[in-house]
């Protein structure tokens, strides 16, 4: 059984008797369902489980409920004996973004206050995005990711005194010891082939067979794209296309998506694809991080460029496209491959389970920044460049970025496979797996009274 953060923030929504509807938003095949089956028998008596796209497929009873009573009778119908009261009766939703108007119903079934509910959906960001009727202040939205890094490690064996070990490193910007070091450098190599969609991970756990592994994350990759296809039934080829044009645009030196490219159509523009994009964003299936060219904190205050770079949700995915059954570029580092692609991706994904929005910058005379974000502590914009090679010290870009006086840049992240912790100036260098400890703030401070 895997460990999910997200347990505990499902499991205090429910203690805490919430007044809202909690809906799990996240890609396929990233245990949303699994998450919400486990909490959802410990904490209630009764768990009532209605996937609507299988009902969709079948019986479609719920294709045409319009309101709470005609809702309750067709629940009535097929989980009778399981429906008591809303202590202790727990409604789950699957998949409800097959039927959108069930999303506006949540509210009045809150109202109601029969039952508890609890939704989700492979792509309720799309069904969120689009609908207007939304009952915002009758839901709470949680993400759910494919596992992090720590996740990851936990899932490996590694105990949390290790964990703590390494994040206090971080906190105080001491290197590890020689040891240490190269045993969370293994299992960040190890991540890169395995990612985080939980099947492929519990079958290196069971089998540590590549083969078997790369065959799950194959799968799903071409589940994604059926799913993409599906979403725009006229133009189909079109946002598959867009998918699948993802990795070899990583590939490139800039790594952003090209509107020419994607098609190979000369005079198309990015605004030509902007559903497309919507919905591999929205779904979840990649993560994007958008340019901007003068940046300040916060960052959604910035004034953002028409230049975007996608990333695929699952660092497993990508290395399964780039180097199929090889394992040896990532666990030896094999210096004549470049490995930046996998490396950046890598802490794309990381650093967007940890609830960050990303951005990187661009500037035709200064070149680029990988990543971008909002540095509570210090109250500027942080930026982090990612590096792959002997060479980590070498950033003219970044070195240009953090001495223009206009940005206020107070520190700069490099992150690479190097151990030591060194600091040059605003510049601080990291070890690649610390990119697990760089966390939003915490949500939970008291306010102290007036004295």
């Amino acid at each position: 059984m895997l460990y999910r953060k997200i347990e505990k923030g499902i499991e205090e929504h429910f203690v805490s008797k919430s007044n809202k509807i909690l809906l799990i938003e996240g890609a396929r095949q990233v245990g949303k369902t699994f998450i919400i089956r486990q909490v959802g028998k410990r904490l209630f008596k009764n768990f009532v489980e209605i996937n609507m796209l299988t009902d969709a497929n079948q019986h479609r009873l719920f294709e045409k409920t319009r309101d709470v009573n005609d809702f309750y009778a067709q629940l009535s119908a097929i989980h009778g004996s399981l429906l008591d009261n809303r202590e202790n009766t727990l409604v789950f939703l699957d998949e409800i973004q097959v039927y959108p108007h069930l999303l506006t119903m949540l509210k009045f079934l809150n109202q109601e206050g029969r039952f508890t509910y609890v939704a989700s959906g492979s792509q309720l960001g799309i069904a969120l995005a689009k609908s207007v009727s939304i009952p915002m202040g009758s839901i709470e939205i949680m993400k759910m990711y494919p596992l992090d890094f720590e996740e990851f490690l936990i899932a490996n064996g590694v105990g949390q005194d290790a964990i703590s070990a390494v994040c206090s490193a971080y906190q105080s910007l001491e290197s590890l010891t020689e040891s240490l070091h190269e045993r969370m450098l293994g299992y960040f190599r190890r991540y890169l082939l395995i990612g985080g969609l939980p099947d492929a991970v519990n079958e290196y756990i069971k089998t540590k067979n590549i083969q078997s592994i790369r065959t799950i994350q194959q799968q799903i990759h071409e589940f994604y794209s059926i799913d993409a296809s599906q979403y725009d039934k006229e133009n189909k080829l079109r946002v598959r296309n867009v998918y699948s044009y993802i990795p070899s645009a990583l590939e490139n030196k800039k790594k952003r998506v090209v509107a020419k490219s994607i098609e190979n159509k000369q005079g198309k523009q990015m605004s030509d694809y902007s559903d497309e994009f919507e919905y591999l964003i929205s779904s979840g299936i990649t993560l994007e991080v958008r340019a901007i060219s003068n940046p300040k904190f916060p960052l959604v205050e910035s004034e953002q460029k028409n230049l975007l770079k996608l990333y695929l949700n699952d660092i497993g995915i990508l290395t399964a496209i780039l180097f199929q059954n090889n394992i040896r570029p990532l666990l030896d580092d094999t210096p004549s491959i470049n490995l930046g692609t996998a490396y950046e991706s890598v802490v794309a994904q990381e650093l967007s389970a940890h609830g960050f929005k990303l951005k990187y910058y661009d500037n035709k005379k200064n070149g680029e920044v990988d990543f971008l974000i909002d540095d509570f502590q210090s109250m500027s914009v942080l930026p982090i460049e990612v590096k792959s090679g002997k060479d980590y010290k070498k950033h003219s870009a970044l070195t240009h970025f953090i001495t223009n006086p206009d940005y206020n840049i107070q520190r700069a992240f490099v992150l690479s496979n190097n151990r030591k912790v060194e600091k040059s100036q605003s510049v601080v260098y990291l070890p690649i797996y610390f990119v697990m400890c760089i966390q939003q703030p915490s949500s939970d401070l008291i306010i102290p009274d007036v004295e």
